[in-house]
């Protein structure tokens, strides 16, 4: 009974020591201990927060089966990922903060709060987005709804931005990430089941949307808290889009596989939006950026800053535990453009 006994406690620490590991990872990064929980970053000189949630790392199936319903060939083959762990934003990024970076306003406050030491860097370095032609919301709202119409380029500004004024590291996901922070563990078509029966719950889609976006957090969020991953805006990702990208992968486990983008188009956006259709809210499910999404802009040349047709895409943002090098950061943020 004794043996039986010590045995039991063995597994039962051995258990315990997994999930310390998962949920709490303090590890020395930097020379700065992270405790891996959620946190609410501050914009200094406002009363405006970002909520980030921990993403714990994991490995999980890329792609679709060939028996998912709605799947297009681009979601195969289906292939195992190795993703490594980082924090992604509770909620898509709204007007409200978007616009605080368009206004530079609270550039002033930089060094005089307790920043984060992941990023050392002068913010009047950071590139400022242009003003719009027209209000980008395009009457739809703004206080505390997703912001739209921001290029791929611009999206990354932003996250250099809130990086200089913060001291902390942020950037777009990567396509791996988002869709591995979309399924939540779970393995079936919606993060909620395979079927759209109740997708009404958790998504802004075509069929429920009244023909506009809404404010974010609204529907219930998936098994790791993020709302909104399936419709509302789909989001921006880092990577460029190949439809054969899945291909290669299939061959060996990757771990955070991302494909760098060589060209302004296409690149790759995730999580279907206000106006699609339920199959295109799949986690699986993929879009890329086109051209005709500067169709409206009257500008030669075209706007590096704004879509101008693209009233469905916005974005969320993650951190790494991780942080690159410094020499490694601004990569992430100054991807070459071209029109």
């Amino acid at each position: 009974m004794l043996k039986t006994h010590s045995q039991k406690m063995k597994k039962n620490l051995d258990l315990l020591y997994i999930v310390l590991i998962i949920y709490s990872f303090p590890v020395n990064v930097n020379s700065q201990e992270k405790d891996f929980k959620s946190y609410e970053q501050n914009i200094p000189g406002t009363d405006l927060t970002v909520s980030m949630i921990p993403i714990p790392q994991g490995s999980f199936t890329m792609g679709s089966p060939s028996s998912e319903k709605g799947r297009s060939a681009d979601e195969g083959p289906a292939h195992e990922v190795q993703i490594s762990p980082f924090w992604m934003g509770e909620f898509e990024i709204t007007w409200d903060l978007y616009h605080l970076f368009m206004a530079r306003e609270i550039d002033h406050t930089n060094g005089s709060f307790a920043k984060g030491k992941e990023v050392s860097m002068d913010i009047d370095a950071v590139s400022g987005a242009t003003t719009p032609y027209v209000e980008m919301s395009f009457g739809m709202g703004t206080e505390g709804y997703p912001a739209i119409c921001m290029t791929q380029y611009a999206a990354s500004k932003f996250c250099e931005w809130l990086s200089a004024i913060t001291g902390q590291f942020y950037r777009l996901p990567t396509e791996a990430e988002w869709e591995y922070a979309c399924r939540a563990g779970t393995d079936s078509a919606f993060s909620f089941g395979d079927s759209a029966y109740s997708i009404n719950d958790y998504a802004w889609y075509a069929n429920n949307s009244d023909n506009k976006y809404q404010k974010v957090g609204q529907k219930k969020p998936n098994p790791w808290g993020l709302h909104d991953m399936h419709g509302n805006v789909a989001e921006w990702t880092l990577d460029g889009y190949d439809s054969d990208i899945y291909g290669p992968r299939k061959k060996k486990k990757v771990s955070d596989p991302y494909q760098k983008p060589t060209k302004t188009y296409p690149r790759v956006v995730r999580g279907g939006s206000w106006k699609d259709s339920s199959d295109k809210l799949r986690s699986a499910a993929r879009r890329y950026s086109e051209k005709r999404w500067k169709m409206r802009d009257p500008q030669i040349p075209k706007s590096k800053w704004w879509h101008t047709d693209a009233t469905f895409v916005g974005f969320r943002i993650v951190r790494p535990y991780t942080t690159p090098a410094a020499k490694d950061q601004k990569t992430y943020w100054k991807e070459k453009h071209t029109n």
